[in-house]
């Protein structure tokens, strides 16, 4: 299977939480090393805050994402709830319009993208809408750009977006090549993984840590960690999903 319901995607949260809450400590060693340390609570206290107010609710895919960076945006502290809170709400806004035709992502257009039989949601609910590979690249793609909107930082900054980037970059071209969704995934996964790692070489160029120039080298980015364990657990949960 190729898709998956919107309305069956809140083990898809689950997993993000889980991700973020067993590794609190983590991010905030690695913050720690050349930041203030705070990473790994903040994220903690906003998926945690999530947890507790939705997990007896039932909610799509792009509910959760919409309440979910809702909180982040507005109750974490510091530069990375805004950041994450922007990313996610912003993934739900192309779903609302999945039925509007064919759209251009990266380069690639891409037809009948909400999933659907004729691509036309008037008249489904939006727990209804299925979402494919590109549907769900669309929704990253478009998280990023609006991401790039509120912050200077791009690809060898040493920032959560040498994470993002190659991730998205590497469902673009799994839509280019019309590979299965499945191995579209594993793709990304193994993408966000080699962004989190290169950061380890690079010179912080935003944030506190930018202040230590050639010092900042040698430590992964707390962002670009975190940023990975999202996109990873989020696969995973559409794996399970489509499996």
């Amino acid at each position: 299977m190729d898709k998956f319901y919107n309305r069956d995607g809140k083990v898809i949260l689950d997993k993000m939480v889980r991700a973020i809450q067993e590794n609190k400590d983590y991010l905030g060693e690695v913050d720690g090393l050349i930041g203030d340390g705070d990473h790994g609570m903040n994220m903690n206290k906003g998926f945690t805050l999530f947890q507790q107010r939705y997990q007896h609710q039932n909610y799509f895919f792009t509910e959760g994402l919409e309440y979910l960076g809702g909180i982040l945006f507005n109750e974490i502290g510091g530069s990375m709830g805004p950041i994450y809170g922007t990313l996610l709400s912003s993934m739900t806004e192309t779903v609302n319009t999945a039925g509007s035709g064919t759209e251009d992502v990266g380069g690639t257009v891409m037809e009948d993208i909400s999933g659907t039989e004729n691509g036309n949601t008037a008249n489904m609910s939006a727990g209804d809408i299925k979402i494919n590979l590109e549907v769900f690249c669309r929704m990253l793609s478009h998280g990023m750009e609006e991401l790039f909107d509120i912050i200077d930082a791009r690809a060898g900054d040493k920032t959560l977006v040498d994470t993002l980037y190659p991730a998205v970059e590497s469902l673009r071209s799994s839509v280019a090549e019309k590979r299965p969704f499945r191995e579209a995934l594993l793709l990304m996964k193994e993408a966000a993984e080699q962004g989190r790692d290169s950061t380890v070489g690079m010179i912080a160029r935003y944030g506190r840590s930018s202040r230590l120039g050639e010092r900042s080298r040698g430590v992964p980015d707390a962002g670009a960690v975190s940023c990975c364990l999202l996109l990873t657990s989020m696969a995973d949960g559409i794996l399970d999903l489509i499996s």
